[in-house]
């Protein structure tokens, strides 16, 4: 992702690529829908933590740890092997990622490290909350992109914190998808950054105010999406090509909805009593 050039706020003219409009639009009707539901009157702190669970065995099922809903909600011994430490990984940033809102406008690199602290809390070593050095590792077997160079790693993180920072009037799915994009595109830790991208993304939403009770967990919408479909979404990213972005941010958009219409299934089942 460039950020240079005469474009004060480069990621507005993302928001401006065919298919774009439309997958904002119809992410802010999903959300909207979840949101007049008359159960979120009463019991939103109820959807939310179901929300955040969901999320979280969606972000996990993409690392490689596809667990069902009821395993996530029973198990409470998550360091046996590698997938239960990757669903307490996602467990934990989840809620950890309510906890940085009010950071992450400010110093976005600080909430990166330590999301990947949190993620990584069972390693011992000292790539823990840091990007990767020059020869180091990446474990992120889903990813098969290129993986850039530590240099251009430093240099994409500045980038992207700088956009951060600086904020701008690009549609909240807009900054979203390029933070999770760009996450996965360098992937700075040596672990765990597929979830790190994830709830650096949820993080845009419900900080934007687009989510702002965290009802519409786009982890879910991903995981139902597919690994392949995810994954070539992504590739579409990379490429950099408009129609690239475009389908990505399309992806995340339609992720979204799909979070939207799981959370709008629980309200409809806490209203009947049946959750």
């Amino acid at each position: 992702m460039s950020t240079s050039g005469a474009q004060a706020d480069p990621l507005v003219a993302l928001g401006e690529l065919p298919r774009v409009a439309e997958s904002v639009a119809a992410v802010r009707k999903a959300v909207d829908r979840v949101y007049g539901h008359r159960v979120m009157r009463r019991r939103s702190n109820e959807v939310t933590s179901e929300a955040a669970l969901r999320g979280a065995r969606g972000s996990a099922a993409l690392a490689g740890a596809d667990w069902a809903l009821e395993e996530v909600r029973r198990r409470s011994d998550f360091g046996v092997d590698e997938e239960s430490r990757a669903v307490g990984a996602a467990l934990r940033l989840g809620a950890e990622a309510g906890q940085l809102l009010s950071v992450w406008r400010q110093s976005p690199l600080r909430v990166l490290a330590r999301l990947h602290l949190v993620a990584a809390a069972a390693r011992r070593d000292g790539s823990v909350g840091r990007p990767r050095l020059s020869g180091e590792p990446v474990d992120e077997p889903l990813i098969e992109l290129p993986l850039p160079g530590a240099d251009e790693v430093a240099a994409r993180l500045d980038g992207l914190a700088g956009l951060v920072v600086a904020g701008g009037s690009a549609p909240a799915l807009v900054t979203a998808a390029v933070v999770h994009g760009e996450l996965l595109a360098v992937r700075p830790f040596g672990s765990y950054n597929g979830l790190v991208a994830r709830a650096a993304e949820r993080i845009v939403l419900v900080g934007s105010g687009l989510d702002p009770k965290a009802v519409c967990p786009a982890e879910v919408g991903h995981a139902e999406q597919g690994r392949a479909s995810y994954a070539a979404a992504l590739a579409g990213y990379a490429s950099g090509t408009p129609e690239g972005v475009a389908e990505w941010i399309a992806h995340c958009g339609r992720s979204v909805e799909l979070g939207a219409r799981e959370s709008t299934a629980v309200c409809e089942a806490l209203q009947r009593g049946a959750a």
